[in-house]
């Protein structure tokens, strides 16, 4: 299949089931996304795992004495990013293991596909554009689990726009960089009953949707980088009251990157929640006892996680010296064209400045006219009155 019709065909499927939010795998910050896309042929792994805990003091209703329980709330992932094409990048996310306070967890849990247009905008310039689909494919039998975005098991739908700023245009993540993102995100679970109790309050009577935002900005070094994110929701329209996760939240999240080689990198992050602890979920009566009183979004989460490029192999061979020779060669072509777009700009501005100078004589000879002819005018007047005088009275 040749490469047009192949991002067409996916553009399509993602436009009829893109989906919610899941941590980032390629270029920007965990749960920020860069406009630049992945380079074409370029092939990269990011494996990540999360996980948050507490010990909560809960009411026995059956000995009417405090207990302890612990609850938590773990998950793991990983995502394949493609580069497609100069403009296109494709994402394919599987969560592989999501706990769900029971023994078991869930394995596997949901599947995400996405597909990043991106990196418009000249390669002289610091912005970049873009746009991010992506769906989430209901590969769990279980859904609507707390301390998790909400899902009701069903293929969602959204999108997202993509804007970044790099100090250094020409190599964008090796200078600081600033991204922002905002996006719509249709649960289209109409229809959807969640729980196995069909009370009035767990049918969803209208398509859940949110707003998704991000921003974040990224600080790099030779071996390091440090990058610091905002990100949350905003519900246009909130599932049923028997949905878990159905308030808004916002979080902070602050990232360092480990850059030992060019084709491995490690990454530790730490996340607060920064608004209160609404918790407007009504559960079936007995469903979690010892889960009342606990706010349907986690207060805290640890992120680990690593990045492998697997192709080209040539990333595996690549020297230091190789590295900073093609660096300075991209920056030749780079100042090449610089120059050449200046010359060009130069070579019109100098053709509209003779014009502008034809135009000022022209409207000199106009006025120098004006004046002749102005001037006439009263000498006409002078010579008639003469003539007058001096014809002979009858």
């Amino acid at each position: 299949m040749k490469l047009k019709p192949m991002v067409f065909v996916l553009l399509l499927l993602l436009i009829k089931a893109s989906g919610a939010d899941v941590i980032n795998g390629s270029k920007g910050l965990p749960h920020t996304k860069a406009a630049w896309v992945t380079d074409v042929g370029k092939l990269t792994v990011f494996v990540n795992t999360r996980f948050w805990g507490k010990v909560h003091q809960v009411e026995s209703m059956q000995y009417d004495l405090p207990l302890a329980v612990t609850v938590w709330d773990v998950q793991g992932l990983f995502s394949i990013n493609y580069g497609l094409g100069k403009h296109f990048e494709l994402n394919i996310t599987p969560i592989v293991y999501q706990d769900d306070q029971t023994d078991e967890g869930l394995v596997p849990y949901d599947t995400f596909i996405g597909l990043k247009i991106g990196s418009f905008g000249s390669r002289t310039n610091s912005l970049s554009y873009g746009m991010h689909l992506q769906a989430r494919f209901p590969t769990s039998n279980k859904h609507n689990i707390l301390f998790e975005p909400y899902s009701a098991g069903t293929a969602e739908f959204g999108f997202k726009g993509l804007v970044s700023y790099a100090a250094d245009p020409l190599y964008p993540e090796d200078a600081f960089n600033l991204h922002a993102n905002l996006g719509y995100h249709n649960h289209n679970d109409v229809g959807e009953f969640l729980r196995h109790a069909r009370d009035p309050n767990s049918q969803v009577l209208y398509q859940s949707q949110q707003l998704l935002y991000a921003l974040g900005l990224n600080i790099p070094t030779e071996n390091f980088d440090y990058g610091i994110e905002w990100y949350g929701n905003a519900w246009l329209q909130q599932p049923p009251l028997a949905a878990e996760s159905r308030e808004n939240y916002l979080f902070m999240n602050a990232v360092i990157t480990y850059k030992p080689y060019r084709w491995f990198q490690f990454f530790v992050s730490g996340e607060i929640r920064l608004n209160s602890d609404n918790d407007e979920t009504v559960p079936p009566l007995m469903e979690r006892e010892y889960l009342t009183d606990l706010p349907n979004y986690n207060s805290w989460r640890i992120n680990i996680g690593s990045r492998f490029t697997l192709l080209p192999t040539s990333v595996f061979r690549t020297s230091e010296r190789d590295i900073l020779i093609q660096k300075a060669e991209s920056r030749r072509e780079l100042f090449e064209q610089i120059i050449k777009e200046r010359r060009e700009t130069e070579s019109a501005e100098e053709e509209l400045e003779r014009i502008r100078e034809e135009r000022r004589k022209a409207e000199r000879e106009l006025e120098r006219l004006r004046k002749i002819l102005e001037g006439q005018s009263p000498q006409k007047q002078d010579l008639e009155e003469m003539r007058r005088q001096l014809e002979p009275k009858k």
